[in-house]
């Protein structure tokens, strides 16, 4: 059964008068989650777009490259994010909702929140009303200010990233400090990882991305560490 499916058999819940945030908070068991997850970056997403005043096509590819849709389930995706674009709720429901459901799994919240940054810059433009709405769904999923940091400096159009905000340590850390933390990092964005924490197989494509984000940080520093 695809998770498209299974987002058609959860949304079924909103002909008995549930609201889109109602179905979520329910989705919270292991099975589930996946789908939880995949509504949350939809519907988050959905909220995020209404920030900037308008929504491009290269946004709307972008949970394509975000998630695998096959054409068959393209009109699940599409309702999901209609659904969540009337819904007269704001996004802090959702992202509170969200940050509930995954309270005790912090790197599915960051997983999402990368997913949602990956939204916002596919047009190559970063809007303030992206950057506080981004800001303040990390202040609600409770998450380190470094987590922030380090999505801002992968994702922000036209800058390099700062290598040491990518792997979330700072310059004055010794290198054993910043190679344990790299490590780490490359250990958790591995897919089977992302997949035993809720992350559908769908989004998986990120964490090459991310990957090689944090590879290419690594040898950043260790290239400015390196003798002369």
């Amino acid at each position: 059964m695809s998770i498209w499916t299974r987002i058609a058999e959860a949304l079924s819940a909103l002909a008995s008068g549930e609201s889109l945030a109602d179905v979520l908070a329910k989705l919270r068991s292991p099975p589930e989650q996946s789908v939880a997850f995949t509504i949350a970056v939809i519907a988050l997403g959905a909220k995020m777009a209404k920030a900037d005043g308008h929504v491009t096509r290269r946004e709307v590819e972008a949970f394509r490259e975000v998630f695998r849709i096959a054409p068959e389930d393209e009109a699940q995706a599409a309702r999901v994010y209609n659904l969540a674009r009337q819904d007269v709720a704001g996004f802090e429901l959702y992202a509170d909702r969200v940050a509930r459901m995954f309270r005790n799994q912090r790197q599915v919240l960051e997983d999402l929140l990368e997913g949602l940054f990956h939204i916002a810059l596919a047009d190559g433009d970063y809007h303030p009303a992206e950057d506080a709405f981004l800001r303040e769904v990390a202040r609600r999923f409770a998450l380190e200010p470094r987590v922030f940091r380090s999505l801002h400096a992968r994702y922000l159009p036209g800058v390099e990233p700062d290598p040491y905000d990518v792997l979330g340590v700072a310059p004055t850390d010794d290198i054993r400090t910043i190679r344990s933390r790299w490590r780490a990092l490359v250990r958790d964005t591995h897919p089977d990882r992302l997949v035993s924490r809720g992350v559908p197989e769908e989004a998986i494509t990120l964490a090459t991305r991310r990957l090689a984000a944090i590879n290419d940080a690594w040898a950043a520093i260790q290239r400015e560490h390196a003798p002369a």
